[in-house]
């Protein structure tokens, strides 16, 4: 029997292409919310003994918990064989260790919570900072793809003799991989960050690369400052053409209007949060990883 595939609300897209490359049957639960605010939400299609899927990215992830783990339950509830989750942008992962004193390790608890709904997760590039493995806080089977050969694969195709730019040393896993693939050369700039909105950039001398196009790469872009900064940093040390890549596009407020302000020749992401500059396609790293996972 086919896997049966659910994709929440703002995840048909890519729903519906992994629903196609791991051979499932694809649904699109029905939900609403009640005057009150609660949720309803109902399973349409057969669900007693099959391995059921959930497809939902967790940006904005305090709205969009509640109907994922009641949408797990129900599925146990109808007696599913198994319910795992792909979710292509993983929230609280930033909170990993207390930093002032009184502070919630919120990843380790989010976690746990998730890891009691769920069978198995996949996920893309988590914010793995000071851990290694998601198997540290996750109780359940949980895979974590790379983006990189997908982003590789777009430069090589889109960007002549690029040079790959990290805007800081916690870009660098992402960056060296981008390059290798992408047969280019690299460089990590140096970040300092003064508060939460104010961050300086430190560029090296580039004047023997003007020749080549930068190609700034990130995991997360959520307010952009860092983003920002880097860009005006390179144009004023003579650079043009630049291209920003991110893994995960959240864009707070408006942070994508003030990053296109820069004057970037072009932004693009992955397609792990729904956004129109999503133009990097990770469908079938992620169905590969939820394959292998299975077959464990």
């Amino acid at each position: 029997m086919k896997p049966l595939l659910l994709a929440l609300s703002g995840n048909e897209v890519i729903g519906e292409r992994l629903a196609a490359a791991i051979a499932a049957k694809y649904s699109h639960p029905e939900t609403r919310r009640f005057p009150d605010g609660e949720t309803y939400l109902r399973i349409t299609g057969d669900v007693q003994g099959r391995d059921v899927i959930l497809v939902c990215s967790l940006d904005q992830p305090d709205a969009k918990y509640l109907p994922l783990i009641f949408l797990a339950e129900t599925a146990k509830d109808l007696e599913a064989h198994s319910v795992g989750l792909i979710c292509p942008y993983l929230a609280y992962m930033r909170q990993d260790t207390r930093f002032k004193p009184g502070e919630g390790i919120t990843s380790a608890y989010f976690a746990r919570a998730l890891s009691q709904h769920v069978d198995w997760l996949v996920t893309v590039d988590p914010h793995l900072h000071r851990r290694k493995d998601l198997s540290e806080i996750y109780m359940i089977p949980a895979a974590a793809v790379h983006a990189g050969p997908a982003i590789a694969a777009w430069v090589r195709d889109n960007v002549p003799m690029p040079l790959i730019v990290g805007p800081d040393s916690e870009s660098e896993q992402w960056v060296a991989e981008v390059a290798r693939s992408a047969n280019a050369p690299y460089m990590v700039l140096e970040k300092r960050r003064h508060g939460d909105r104010e961050v300086e950039i430190s560029v090296p001398d580039i004047s023997a690369r003007q020749d080549r196009t930068p190609v700034l790469v990130d995991d997360i872009i959520s307010t952009a400052h860092t983003l920002i900064a880097t860009t005006r940093r390179l144009h004023a040390a003579g650079a043009s053409g630049i291209i920003i890549v991110g893994i995960h596009g959240l864009f707070a407020g408006r942070a994508y209007e003030e990053l296109h302000a820069t004057g970037a020749l072009k932004i693009v992401t992955c397609n792990t949060v729904t956004h129109p500059s999503n133009a990097i396609d990770v469908t079938a790293l992620l169905a590969k990883a939820v394959e292998e996972l299975m077959r464990a």
